[in-house]
């Protein structure tokens, strides 16, 4: 009894690794190829415990999840005016078929990067080639990614891959180009500025004159209107005047004189130089006489 343990416990652990060469998990984030003999024997999607042929069959697990690829250095475009542009952009993919996957790029990853990589700047280069600079750089971005990742969609799909989405980060122009398009862009804006304040003058002229016109209208207005009531007012004065002359004359005669000896004599200082015998003393004279 006690010899035959040794060969049951040999038979146990022969058993346990022959079944952890049977056994074995698909996660979730992942797909499994089973192969026998190096041929592509079933392809398991769904995530759970599996089983395969131990020694015959073997496994490869293929990553389910969104995986990402950033060019690490800014591309070099030229867009439809033949200037060059600095693009750095980068791609959301996963696979799709996996079976395909495994054929077209032997399930290796830097393959399967490097094959996208050309299908994605391929695409770029002929949208950016369509555009000019403003359009690349804000007008049609939005367009290009949406374009761009529909081509590489469709060539991706032949090697079961798919294409999730296209980014551009950043389009910049190089060194040598940046200081000419600034200096550029700052002449642009240079006269854009001189035209806005030519045509603001202009306006300024044109409204000065056109209140300098008003204002001589409303002055020669109101001088005409001021006129007017000065004559209307001349006129009642005559004609009270007259009124006031033709119900007595001597009185009138009589006012009308004192008003011209106050306004002869309205200082102390004030000398008239007159002939007694004149008519302007005429009341003074008689004044004299009554007071006798």
């Amino acid at each position: 009894m006690q010899r035959s343990l040794p060969l049951v416990a040999a038979a146990l652990f022969g058993g346990l690794v022959l079944l952890a060469m049977t056994l074995f998990t698909v996660d979730q984030r992942q797909y499994a190829i089973i192969f026998q003999l190096g041929e592509v024997r079933e392809v398991i999607r769904e995530p759970g415990l599996n089983f395969k042929w131990p020694l015959i069959q073997n496994v490869r697990f293929f990553e389910r999840r969104i995986l990402t690829m950033d060019s690490p250095e800014p591309e070099r475009f030229l867009t439809a005016e033949k200037k060059p542009v600095l693009v750095d952009s980068y791609v959301k993919w996963r696979i799709s078929d996996v079976k395909q996957y495994y054929i077209s790029v032997g399930g290796d990853e830097i393959v399967a990067k490097t094959r996208l990589s050309q299908t994605v700047n391929s695409g770029l280069r002929e949208e950016f080639g369509k555009r000019t600079v403003h359009d690349v750089v804000s007008g049609e971005r939005e367009k290009i990614m949406a374009e761009v990742q529909r081509k590489a969609d469709t060539d991706a799909r032949s090697m079961g891959v798919q294409i999730v989405d296209v980014r551009l980060k950043r389009v910049d122009f190089p060194p040598e180009v940046s200081d000419s398009v600034y200096r550029r862009m700052e002449t642009e804006r240079k006269r854009v500025a001189n035209e806005l304040r030519s045509q603001g003058s202009a306006e300024a002229e044109k409204i000065k004159a056109d209140a300098d016109r008003q204002r001589e209208v409303i002055v020669a207005e109101a001088y005409r209107d001021a006129q007017k009531t000065k004559g209307e007012g001349d006129a009642k004065a005559s004609a009270i005047y007259a009124q006031s002359f033709g119900q007595n004359p001597e009185f009138y005669s009589f006012y009308r004189s004192l008003e011209a000896y106050r306004q002869s004599f309205k200082n102390k200082n004030d000398m008239l130089v007159v002939d007694p015998s004149s008519e302007f003393f005429k009341y003074m004279k008689g004044s004299g006489k009554s007071g006798k």
